[in-house]
């Protein structure tokens, strides 16, 4: 059966309407614009948005609703369509009547025939905005981590000075003329104490120098050397705490890391463990490698008083975060640990209840 010729024209009109309510109801900015800079239709989307009625957009250059800032640009990227070159994905700023500014993305495609050019635009002055609060905080957090690097490095570098001048004072002791024999101990553990503070410090330094080759500092360590290293440096405060450590390396011995982070780790760990202790009770504290489906972990776990993990959640690890009243506490230990850590693509988690101590879980990267 052959279509007349009314069910052709009734089809034409049809099309027609369908693509009027298309171009009316489309939230996006739909519009047809001359090769004279001037609008020539647009849809109930720009008027919306820009405030301003048909009438006035399409009595004014398209120029003069552009972002001062943008003329250039965009009359450049019209004279490209002119010349055939079809627009993707081009940005620029508009004004509105009541002086806002939005961002447009553009897709435009010129009709050489017709002398017009059709535009399609996204609004994405919400992205814009949410990249310009970001690149903010990125370089407030730049700015910090600069300051933050400065400060330590300033820190470690003037510490130098006084271990140096210790070590100095050692040396000028003659420790035969000490009789008694807890004397000398202390003297030993003290001088011990002191070198292990000046190969820390100069570790410090080291990768503070070399930050931006961090990942050239990478090496096999054994668990057990930097754990002893550590213990040593650290030695009068176990004496003093009475602190009891356990340590069993048997089913991970080794882990790809920095060395400097590695003894960070276990230094901030071990004295924070030791610190936060309850009272009248001695610390006992456990460390100890495990593998968990391929997994290589670090668990470090005490007897102490705990986090109330409901009140300090997400801060536990935050800078200058403080959950107690402990004069020596500054909020750094656990902020230095977590970078540590998660610098290198490892991650770590702390389970704990109020007065029931604290596990650091620590899965390494490798």
């Amino acid at each position: 059966m052959k279509r007349t010729e009314a069910h052709v024209v009734n089809d034409n009109y049809s099309s027609f309407e369908n693509f009027e309510k298309f171009f009316d109801l489309s939230v996006d900015l739909l519009c047809v614009a001359g090769y004279d800079g001037y609008l020539k239709k647009v849809n109930p989307a720009v008027s919306k948005l820009l405030g301003y009625s048909n009438e006035e957009l399409l009595s004014k250059p398209i120029n003069e609703f552009v972002y001062n800032e943008d003329k250039g640009s965009t009359s450049s990227a019209r004279n490209d369509l002119r010349n055939k070159i079809s627009l993707i994905n081009f940005e620029n700023r508009y004004v509105t009547k009541s002086g806002a500014i939005v961002w447009l993305l553009w897709t435009s495609l010129p009709i050489e025939s017709d002398q017009v050019i059709y535009a399609i635009a996204k609004n994405i002055t919400y992205r814009k905005e949410l990249e310009e609060e970001r690149n903010i905080h990125l370089a407030k957090l730049t700015k910090i981590n600069h300051e933050f690097k400065q400060l330590t490095y300033s820190t470690a570098h003037d510490i130098k000075s006084p271990v140096n001048n210790m070590l100095a004072v050692f040396e000028l002791l003659d420790l035969s003329t000490i009789t008694d024999s807890e004397t000398l101990e202390f003297i030993t553990i003290l001088k011990s104490s002191t070198e292990g503070l000046k190969q820390t410090l100069n570790e410090y330094i080291a990768i503070l120098n070399k930050k931006n080759e961090i990942n050239s500092n990478l090496e096999e360590l054994s668990f057990n050397t930097i754990s002893n290293d550590v213990l040593l440096s650290i030695n009068s405060i176990i004496h003093n705490s009475s602190a009891i450590i356990n340590v069993n390396f048997s089913e991970l011995e080794t882990i790809v890391f920095n060395r400097g982070y590695l003894k960070s780790i276990f230094l901030n760990l071990l004295t924070n463990a030791i610190k936060y202790s309850k009272p009248n009770l001695v610390p006992i504290i456990s460390i100890y490698s495990r593998v968990v489906n391929g997994n290589k972990q670090l668990i470090i776990a005490d007897n102490g008083i705990g986090f109330d993990m409901d009140k300090v959640k997400d801060k536990i690890f935050g800078l200058h975060q403080k959950f107690n009243n402990n004069l020596d506490s500054h909020g750094i230990g656990l902020y230095l640990v977590y970078n540590h850590i998660t610098s290198l693509g490892g991650q770590i988690v702390v389970e704990s209840k109020k007065n029931q101590g604290a596990k650091f879980i620590i899965t390494f990267n490798n």
